[in-house]
């Protein structure tokens, strides 16, 4: 079975910056990282390869050529291959166009049994690539998945997390599963895995390679645009209300009362 993870390199968190411009992060210079919930697929779709019959995982990422370094990591962790999506023709490219070139890369890697991705990526949190990806595919989809109960060439078992506990859920092969971090503990690349990481060959696939659709891509290509986007204002000091319990609630009930009304 042929097993895909989709991950994505973002900036780490610590150093998100905002171009002011061009109402985009700012990549060039920055620290990246692997997309924290990508970590989890990853390391499922190992643990998955672990309990099947000659079945392979392939990583998957859209991005510039520095994604490549997130791929080898990939790599160094037990990933059999990596492949990077990269073209100036799929800049600007909202979720919807995303999922679309990431589908058509799918379609080209062809013959799967199951995609994994991370719920959500930090640097946007839509949630939203992973199930597009799904709907341009026209496989199944299940997200938030917590648990593989069992998983064969016929189908799978699930356990997706509700905000009231979990659903069990069971569906057909090939689907695309979404996952959040309780489901594992990604491992750590061995060194075995590095050397081999370091001269693992990453094939760049551009949007001729796929044949995309040139009104599908990019910016142009994307129905939703990012008008204005600005960091808040750090907040100004707040007042500590001492004293008794009464007594404090008194004034703070004033407070309340005086905003609301004036």
């Amino acid at each position: 079975m042929k097993i895909i993870v989709l991950i994505k390199q973002v900036p780490d968190t610590i150093d998100v910056k905002i171009d002011p411009v061009t109402n985009t992060l700012k990549r060039e210079g920055v620290e990246s990282v692997i997309n924290p919930f990508d970590m989890y697929a990853i390391e499922e779709a190992l643990r998955v390869k672990e309990k099947l019959v000659d079945a392979e995982v392939v990583v998957l990422s859209m991005g510039p050529p520095q994604a490549e370094d997130a791929l080898r990591t990939a790599i160094s962790m037990g990933c059999d291959k990596g492949i990077l999506v990269s073209d100036r023709k799929f800049a600007g490219s909202d979720t919807w166009a995303t999922s679309y070139t990431l589908s058509q890369a799918i379609k080209k890697i062809g013959d799967f049994g199951l995609v994994f991705c991370g719920k959500q990526a930090s640097d946007g949190d839509t949630a939203q690539v992973g199930p597009g990806v799904s709907v341009h595919l026209d496989v199944p989809q299940v997200t938030y998945v917590k648990k593989i109960e069992s998983i064969d060439a016929a189908g799978a078992r699930v356990e997706r997390m509700t905000e009231e506990g979990y659903d069990i859920v069971e569906t057909p092969l090939p689907v695309l599963l979404t996952v959040v971090k309780e489901i594992n503990e990604p491992r750590l690349p061995s060194l075995k895995g590095k050397m081999r990481a370091k001269k693992a060959e990453i094939p760049v696939w551009t949007a001729e390679d796929l044949n995309c659709l040139e009104d599908k891509i990019g910016l142009d290509g994307s129905p939703t645009r990012v008008v204005k986007i600005f960091t808040p204002p750090a907040r100004k000091g707040g007042e500590i209300l001492e004293g008794e319990a009464p007594e404090t609630a008194k004034k703070l009930a004033g407070f309340i009362k005086k905003a609301i009304i004036g």
